[in-house]
């Protein structure tokens, strides 16, 4: 843990590392007074391939920060990148996410108001970090590969922005000219285990609160996704809200000028502030 541009540490926004790796580092902004300050985890999409990086959700991060929420807008290892894929890219937004103990005190974090948000393939990963805590618990055999810590910090909720939260069906529909197989290595039939493991939508319930938020206008990821996953959700016994924008498009809900981000901003803070 570091901050790895010095010149920032005085600044609103630092940029820390969580691991060892060049790629292994977030971007944190803090609001102001004295806290302690509910926190957002921004996780960017992009199909989980490299061209894509933080800086698509810099907008939100500095709009969410100036309403009075701490953020950690994390990057990750990508396809393309060495170790990006499975299971590279979970290990670290896993990694990044438990960072949060050693930023709370020096920061003044409130971690029991925890929250993950992401859009795109970035939300398989936000709700992903909402399951893993009972993931852990459940796993055994399969899936060790994916412990990067002794205990998975507990999150009070997750959101999707547009995601792809389940991988069995973007497999099927070819998502991102097909990056569920590049992420995973292969087909459901191939790799069973790993979609088992890595798809929120086989990891149900989830047992955390839930928001998803999707454009009926979506070209990238098709608003059924979203739909189905939430029918799916409900009926384990989660609590979801979905919220379906109409003729709204994939990009719109990361322009942090736009209606629908203010409509996804709201549900944000309301779900940050709980408790």
């Amino acid at each position: 843990m570091g901050i790895t541009n010095p010149s920032a540490a005085g600044a609103p926004m630092r940029r820390l590392s969580y691991g060892p790796l060049s790629l292994h580092f977030g971007e944190l902004h803090l609001p102001s007074g004295p806290g302690p300050h509910p926190v957002v985890v921004l996780i960017h999409g992009g199909f989980w391939r490299n061209p894509y990086d933080l800086a698509l959700m810099q907008g939100l991060a500095e709009d969410l920060t100036a309403h009075g929420l701490a953020t950690w807008n994390i990057e990750y290892r990508r396809l393309g990148d060495e170790g990006g894929g499975w299971p590279g890219t979970l290990q670290d937004v896993a990694r990044a996410v438990d960072a949060l103990r050693q930023m709370a005190e020096s920061f003044h974090l409130d971690l029991r108001r925890l929250v993950s948000v992401g859009h795109s393939a970035g939300g398989q990963l936000a709700l992903w970090l909402a399951a893993r805590p009972l993931f852990l618990q459940r796993a055994s055999g399969p899936g060790g590969e994916l412990f990067v810590s002794e205990g998975a910090l507990s999150l009070q909720g997750a959101i999707s922005l547009a995601g792809v939260v389940d991988l069995e069906t973007g497999w099927r529909r070819h998502l991102g000219r097909d990056a569920v197989a590049e992420l995973l290595g292969g087909s459901p039939d191939e790799v069973p285990e790993r979609y088992q493991l890595a798809s929120p939508a086989a990891l149900l319930p989830l047992g955390v609160p839930q928001v998803l938020i999707h454009g009926t206008a979506d070209d990238r990821v098709p608003v059924e996704i979203s739909r189905d996953y939430a029918a799916r959700a409900r009926a384990a016994g989660d609590q979801l809200t979905l919220v379906e924008l109409p003729g709204v498009d994939h990009f719109a809900l990361i322009d942090p000028h736009s209606a629908a981000w203010q409509t996804a901003r709201e549900l944000v803070l309301s779900l940050s502030r709980q408790g």
